[in-house]
């Protein structure tokens, strides 16, 4: 940790009470980083005191480009300073033509996909909604095929296709019209790929009704980095061509370069019937979501799904910039391997000299598993106190989570290394 000589950007500190007096008991992330924080740039973040924490954390995922990116802040200050539209519902800007424009060329033409784009709301979770009504409109069906361990939102049919049990809890009634199946290794190998899913939906007495869509992630964020492989993703996108079941990705967390290439599906060759997007789609940290599909999906009528705010036209600026400055080459793409390689070789390394730990990820989201599942928020608390934000996941917060900045320095990525490799050597060394 390091302390700055800064004036906070506000002209008033405030103390705990403020926030445990009249926030909501609901708020977490602060439970665990008991500081007030005041200004961030790179992949750094400070606090009121004065003290600097490398972040390792990036907003779950929202700002993989940095806290205040140079490039995308002083696009979106020129739009602002010109009196550029702020909120558009789904009028027509210059804006949204504009991102449109971008994402098409530099996006989705390069990677030979044909998708119809969706502004369905600014979060993941009206991503999420609006692809599973979507499929259930194409196909007339209602039963959604989800996995075990998947995390897909916090509103009702994000929830219902949601595995973890105490975020299910909280809707209050029965969430419905979905099923789970066993993501890739959920049985450690011992059954068969698909054997249970396939055998359900040949069976007649299954009790199985015929599902509109499978959703899937690659990359479980928030399950505990769980990786599905390219040939299980190949399965199973055979699979529901076969059965003419719609396929979901949904890459809200893993997407916009997160695994190496800018969709998390790339690396299986497969493409999918309907894609979320959101979190750094904005690129600077802004509410965006897109729902991609295919133009014969399209089937929508005017204003059958909408929201207030899915013209957030600040957010087009950031997210056209974004584009602009990373995605016309692969220059960010194999630094993020790069910098993956590096994760991976400092966390074999721990999981060589200690036992009860193993590692797994894809690109720049990393993942320390512990066999004793209360050493996690160990780890990730004295990796707090010497400077370094990083979060838990899995069922049982078992496991150390890594979402760094995709821009990060690589001296700045050692340095968060070496922090979390001896704040694992003081939990459990």
């Amino acid at each position: 940790m390091q302390l700055l000589d800064t004036t906070p950007v506000l002209d008033k500190t405030f103390d705990d009470s403020v926030f445990t007096a009249h926030e909501s008991e609901v708020r977490s992330y602060c439970r665990n980083w008991p500081a007030v924080f005041t200004t961030a740039k790179g992949s750094y973040i400070t606090d009121q005191n004065g003290w600097e924490y490398l972040d390792f954390f990036a907003g779950a995922g929202s700002l993989n480009y940095g806290h205040n990116n140079p490039e995308l802040k002083k696009a979106l200050i020129d739009y602002i300073a010109d009196d550029g539209i702020t909120h558009g519902l789904d009028m027509a800007t210059v804006a949204k033509g504009n991102f449109i424009e971008k994402f098409t060329q530099h996006i989705l033409e390069p990677r030979g996909l044909d998708y119809k784009i969706q502004f369905p709301g600014p979060t993941g979770t009206n991503a999420v909604e609006s692809a599973l009504k979507l499929a259930r409109k194409v196909t007339g069906r209602e039963s959604i095929i989800s996995f075990t361990n998947a995390f897909h939102g916090m509103t009702l049919g994000s929830l219902s296709v949601t595995g973890n049990s105490m975020k299910r809890a909280g809707a209050g009634i029965p969430l419905v019209h979905a099923t789970p199946m066993p993501f890739d290794n959920y049985f450690g190998g011992v059954v068969e790929d698909f054997a249970w899913f396939e055998r359900v939906l040949d069976d007649s007495g299954s009790g199985l009704n015929r599902p509109a869509a499978v959703i899937v992630e690659t990359v479980q964020g928030e399950g505990g980095v769980n990786v599905a492989r390219a040939e299980w993703l190949r399965a199973l996108s055979d699979l529901c061509r076969r059965r003419d079941i719609l396929l979901i990705v949904d890459d809200v967390q893993m997407g916009c370069g997160r695994t190496g290439e800018f969709f998390s599906f790339e690396d299986a060759g497969i493409k999918p019937d309907i894609v979320t997007l959101s979190k750094s789609i904005s690129g600077y940290g802004l509410p965006f979501a897109l729902t991609l599909f295919k133009p014969e999906l399209d089937v929508w009528t005017p204003g059958e799904h909408n929201g207030t705010f899915r013209g957030n036209n600040p957010a087009f600026v950031t997210a056209a910039k974004a584009i602009e400055t990373y995605w016309t080459d692969d220059t960010l793409s194999r630094e993020i391997h790069e910098k993956g390689d590096r994760i991976h070789e400092v966390f074999s390394d721990l999981c060589n000299r200690y036992d009860g730990i193993s590692t797994r990820g894809r690109g720049m989201v990393r993942g320390l598993a512990f066999e004793d599942h209360t050493a996690a928020g160990k780890v990730c608390a004295q990796a707090f106190g010497s400077g370094l934000l990083a979060e838990t996941s899995g069922p049982s917060d078992e496991v150390v989570k890594l979402l760094p900045p995709l821009t990060i320095s690589r001296e700045d990525l050692d340095r968060g290394l070496s922090i979390l490799s001896d704040a694992v050597k003081e939990v459990i060394g």
